[in-house]
């Protein structure tokens, strides 16, 4: 007989963990579905271990850079087995938090391959054989994977996907990474600091093209100065790899191909979701593999509901697990609980971070999206350069944007690039959720010195009213 739970959740990755945490936190007999590792590839190969792998190479950077501080520091290395040693045991530090967070909040675990047998029941295959599982509700959370060139599928050896970036077999000498969005710019600018030799290649006319322009411009700029080689409107024809390297046939902006050497490749050209083989189709509409979904992750079947990065982007983990809380409680609500009132997503508030070297964070609209939609837009622009802190730090690079509907006040956007911004974006996050406007923030105190002043500055630049530059 098949057993029975109120919510099986298909996956464990930052989205489908989170929601069997909320529906067993709301009473719900919940389940966890997992085939591989639990926290998925966020905690286990994407988000968590390649930050730790940035900030070794941070920590490196500065070390070569000591005598900007004052400091002396000779004889520095970069140990490439050690860093990656530290990354794994950061990734299994969490992946055990997850386990311990599964007994604590009484979730089931199933380890195995899943697969829908109808909009609320599915099998599992794993080391117990074959299991049979049903449920009031299914969330499905598989999650998605690096996309393969399709004339140079990745091997691990000459060519990687990020996950073979993370565990690197060596060194690269001389690395292409072909895509510039957050995986390949993060992974270009740890290499470089690591001492590899980089080329970036871009198809579009400008790297982190979902950013604002500016904040691609400062980037590109920046990269290039620290030693990275970059083409945009550019693309790569063909790969060969031998023993010793890999040849690449790059077509640049101007139409000519020209043939080149390098020790590595990574792609970093996007994702395919993790919906083939699952039974999914037979229940819910996919567009392009993605599971369509409405903002509550209800697909068209009752029963069934999708979360992550299976769905319609932006794919981030924090997209995952906002979405994770609200289906479990939109779940919980139709099942009878009257205390639960859950969110639709509101996609224009989702920050983005990409931790290369500038930071750049958004959320948002851009000035060019802005003025797209036909608003009339004050921008705000506040340098690094005027703030006491980001001096003192040595950190002087980089400026915060800010976009307001300028009949209205409404802060429809900002986009930021230089030290910690990841850190800082979410103060503009929060304001947007509280539909703020330009006159609450500047109306509000911000603590001296901190990089945070920044924030204010550029709010008041907008109107006319910056302080420092």
């Amino acid at each position: 007989m098949a057993e029975q739970y109120d919510v099986i959740v298909l996956g464990s990755g930052p989205g489908g963990y989170v929601a069997a945490i909320r529906a067993a936190q709301l009473g719900l007999k919940t389940a966890i579905v997992e085939r591989e590792l639990l926290g998925g590839i966020c905690l286990n190969w994407g988000c968590i271990p390649t930050k730790a792998l940035l900030r070794s190479a941070e920590i490196f950077h500065y070390m070569q850079n000591a005598g900007d501080y004052g400091l002396k520091a000779q004889k520095i290395e970069a140990d490439l087995e050690a860093v990656v040693k530290r990354s794994r045991g950061v990734a299994k530090q969490l992946n055990q938090g997850v386990t311990h967070l599964m007994k604590k909040n009484k979730i089931t675990v199933h380890m195995g391959e899943g697969t829908l047998t109808g909009p609320t029941s599915l099998t599992v295959k794993g080391d117990k054989g074959e299991e049979k599982l049903t449920a009031k509700h299914i969330i499905v959370a598989t999650g998605a994977r690096a996309r393969d060139l399709p004339f140079a599928k990745a091997d691990g050896k000459r060519i990687w996907t990020y996950r073979h970036a993370m565990t690197p077999p060596e060194m690269p000498k001389k690395l292409l990474v072909i895509g510039s969005g957050a995986i390949g710019i993060e992974f270009a600018s740890f290499y470089n600091d690591m001492g590899a030799e980089v080329t970036v290649i871009e198809m579009l006319d400008r790297i982190v093209p979902v950013e604002d322009a500016e904040v691609s411009a400062f980037l590109e700029k920046s990269l290039k100065k620290q030693g990275i080689t970059i083409h945009t409107g550019a693309g790569v024809e063909d790969i060969k790899t031998s023993a010793s390297g890999v040849k690449a046939k790059i077509k640049g902006k101007d139409g000519k191909v020209s043939e080149q050497d390098f020790s590595h490749v990574i792609v970093a050209i996007g994702i395919v979701p993790n919906t083939e083989n699952i039974g999914v189709d037979k229940h819910a509409e996919l567009d392009r593999g993605f599971i369509q979904i409405d903002p509550y992750g209800r697909t068209k079947t009752k029963g069934l509901w999708a979360i992550g990065d299976c769905t319609p982007g932006p794919w981030l983990a924090h997209k995952a697990s906002h979405e994770g809380v609200s289906a479990a409680e939109a779940i919980a609500q139709e099942l009878g609980n009257k205390d639960v009132h859950p969110h639709p997503l509101d996609r224009n508030s989702i920050p983005g971070c990409t931790y290369c070297h500038p930071q750049i964070a958004s959320v948002g609209m851009t000035e060019a999206k802005a003025k797209e939609a036909g608003y009339t837009i004050k921008v705000g622009n506040f340098p690094f350069i005027g703030n006491g802190k980001a001096i003192a730090l040595g950190e002087a690079n980089g400026f915060i944007k800010t976009v307001f509907d300028a009949k209205t006040g409404e802060l429809l956007g900002a986009h930021m690039i230089g030290a910690e911004v990841t850190e800082l974006i979410q103060g503009y996050v929060v304001g947007k959720t509280l539909e703020t406007t330009e006159a609450e923030l500047m109306n509000t105190v911000f603590p001296h010195p901190t990089l945070s002043e920044m924030m204010h500055e550029s709010v008041l630049s907008a109107y006319g009213r910056a302080l420092h530059i």
